[in-house]
């Protein structure tokens, strides 16, 4: 029980004051002038003042309330390295069985687990959540059971009470770490990028060891070994095989006696691209949609084109002979000899043979296709001609025979049922209501896929694989009709740039193909075929763990799955005969980049509220009280302030001046003064 007395004036403040001055010259006055009551006027005074003040005295009923002590448990990654779990439990049990014995103290337990999207550890979050949750009057400790890797550590948090950071580990813990520098995202495929490699020792790393192996291995295949320098940076010129997803792993085998290998590998994916398109186009005799080609290539700022134009048949009897029919010397044996490899995609356009180009150059652009290079024939009336380029070296190469039939009807194109699974002709927009053509070229299929088919059903566009090369026939002319809008037009840019990109292997367009994109640790795996079903995938996770996951169709020819990863790592994937890889987790977790427990990160903010950092290796630290703003740890024990919080029961309160008590002390005063003054 304690008391006070208070003040609740019956007129406010300023009022009382004048009132003071106003008794106070009243009472110099009579003292001027000799009054011999002056002191008991001035008593009177005084007690009408008081009354006004309103005193009264009051009394409070409190019960005390326990202190409160706040255990953060760090059970982030890097915490779960071998004798860290067992090294927090104890210390965490130990603690709580300490102050539960104590009295006046009550213990908040929590947990501080893994940041989301790889964040790290957030202690500082975790107590600042803990905190708003509890009356800060009351808290009289904060103790944090961590490795001290803490990665909020500059949250900016108002401690109430000293913190103390218990350290797990051991003085003799080191640990090897690969780190890897400016990995960029995209890449040139076939020009090199320098990657900066790093292998650090850190903690009571061994002092012998000037060496370490690093194993490389890009998409999966067997690794290559180096040795390489700890503690120097290392410039390792990389080269992407292919297009689309590139995935690179470098591992340091785990040495003898190290924390974890968990930060010796890091996994870098990087996107190969192409600088530049380098296309020849060879147009043949003019005609209405001769820009046609021309004008979807230089419209694509990445592509390079070279455009061969033949605008008069030398078959004119004027006497110019054919090596003068241009204005300048056309290159034609640089091209088609020398440098034919240099091209990424061939088109030729309503070229017919006229002895420009002889059989010694064409039978090279058949050899160009069987190595892996890309030809488009858009053929005209010329294809079914006695001159066609099926009568050619290329006729070998050629997926479909031409049966010399013009077909001048109008026909509206149409998606082939393998179409509609194609990456090339799938999902066009607005298919089926697109614009007629008046121009197809009867020709009979010898290999390929017909994707779209025109005058009763008749192959229309058909696409093939020669060796490891590209061939695609288009059996019509009139492409550019869509282009002018005829009838409505159709998707003629965006078949023709699907088409383009296919020739020349961008890996979205593979008709056969397994990708996967990762989320976070989950992810997304397709697989795009031209087969109605699919097998189940497999996927082997880093510990050689294989998951058999049945494929959904979400779209013609597009089987799709999910998968959450485990763990951080390489995954690989099969399905029939594709394969793929492709990496979870960041190229290097943020909870291993730094292993070894240290109380470096955190050593300002436990100073600030003149807390302490002990390992716990040397034993659970003592728990004494200390007084605010007095140093609150020592060696072999941590303190905790008592806060002497209390909850109030009940309040009484009484007035010390009733109004019957201030009439008869001021009537009795004046009066007093009064018969005093009289009888002088």
């Amino acid at each position: 029980m304690t008391g006070t007395v208070l003040f609740d004036p019956l007129v406010p403040w300023p009022v009382l004051i004048v009132l003071a001055v106003l008794v106070l010259g009243g009472v110099g006055l009579a003292l001027i002038r000799g009054l011999s009551g002056w002191a008991l006027r001035g008593l009177a005074g005084l007690v009408v003042l008081a009354a006004l003040s309103g005193p009264a005295f009051q009394q409070e009923d409190r019960a005390p309330l326990t202190d409160i002590v706040i255990i953060a448990e760090d059970q982030s990654a890097s915490q779960q390295l071998p004798g860290r779990p067992g090294q927090t439990a104890t210390a965490a049990d130990a603690l709580e069985a300490t102050l539960n014995a104590r009295d006046g103290a009550e213990v908040r337990r929590i947990t501080v687990p893994d940041g989301e999207e790889d964040a790290g550890t957030r202690l500082m979050t975790a107590l600042s959540d803990a905190l708003a949750e509890e009356p800060r009057a009351r808290v009289a400790g904060l103790i944090a059971i961590s490795d001290g890797q803490v990665h909020d550590a500059d949250l900016p948090l108002d401690l109430p009470a000293p913190l103390h950071l218990l350290l797990t580990g051991r003085e003799t813990d080191w640990d090897r770490r690969l780190i890897v520098k400016n990995a960029p995202a995209f890449a040139i495929i076939g020009e090199a990028v320098t990657l900066t490699l790093r292998i650090e020792d850190s903690g009571a790393a061994p002092t012998d060891t000037g060496l370490a192996p690093l194993d490389i291995s890009v998409d999966g295949s067997e690794p290559q070994r180096f040795n390489v320098r700890i503690g120097e940076d290392v410039e390792l010129p990389v080269t992407l095989p292919h297009g689309g997803l590139n995935v690179i792993q470098f591992t340091v085998p785990e040495a003898d006696g190290e924390l974890t290998d968990r930060n010796n590998t890091a996994l870098i994916q990087m996107n190969g691209i192409r600088d530049r398109l380098r296309v020849l186009l060879v147009s043949g005799e003019p005609h209405a949609g001769g820009r046609t080609w021309r004008n979807l290539l230089k419209s694509d700022s990445s592509v390079d084109l070279v455009h061969f134009t033949i605008l008069r048949p030398p078959e004119k009897q004027d006497g110019v002979p054919v090596g003068e029919l241009s204005l300048i010397a056309f290159p034609t044996r640089e091209l088609f000899l020398e440098k034919i490899d240099d091209f990424d995609l061939i088109i030729f356009d309503r070229y017919k043979r006229r002895g420009i180009l002889p059989a010694l150059y064409l039978e090279n652009v058949a050899r160009y296709i069987r190595d892996g290079g890309a030809v488009l024939v858009a053929a005209g009336p010329d294809f079914a001609s006695a001159d066609s380029l099926y009568r050619s070296p290329l006729g070998e190469v050629m997926p479909a025979q031409p049966s010399a039939r013009v077909l001048e009807e109008a026909y509206r194109p149409e998606v082939s049922e393998i179409g509609q699974r194609h990456p090339v002709t799938t999902g066009l927009p607005s298919a089926g209501d697109w614009g007629r053509w008046l121009r197809q070229i009867d020709v009979e299929p010898r290999s390929g896929k017909t994707v779209m088919e025109g005058i009763d059903e008749r192959p229309l566009l058909i696409l093939d694989r020669v060796d490891e090369g590209r061939v695609a026939l288009l059996a019509s002319d009139h492409a550019w009709l869509w282009n002018r809008g005829y009838e409505g037009g159709g998707p003629q840019l965006e078949l023709l740039r699907r088409l383009a990109h296919w020739m020349m292997k961008e890996p979205e367009l593979e008709e056969e193909a397994l990708t996967a994109v990762a989320t976070g640790q989950n992810m997304r795996i397709a697989r795009r075929t031209l087969e109605e079903s699919v097998p189940p995938v497999t996927v082997t996770g880093p510990d050689g763990t294989i998951t058999t996951l049945d494929m959904v169709q979400t779209a013609p020819g597009l089987f799709e799955t999910d998968f959450e990863g485990p763990e951080i790592g390489l995954y690989r994937l099969a399905n029939g005969d594709q394969e793929a890889v492709i990496g979870l987790g960041p190229a290097a977790p943020k909870e291993f980049e730094q292993t070894i427990a240290s109380g470096d990160i955190l050593e300002n903010r436990v100073a600030v509220t003149r807390g302490g950092i002990v390992r716990i290796e040397d034993g659970v630290p003592r728990l004494r009280n200390v007084r605010e703003g007095r140093p609150a740890a020592g060696r072999g024990w941590i303190g905790l302030t008592p806060r002497g919080a209390y909850e109030t029961v009940d309040v009484r309160q009484s007035a010390l001046l009733p109004p019957w008590l201030v009439l008869l002390l001021a009537a009795g005063c004046i009066t007093a003064a009064w018969l005093r003054e009289g009888r002088r």
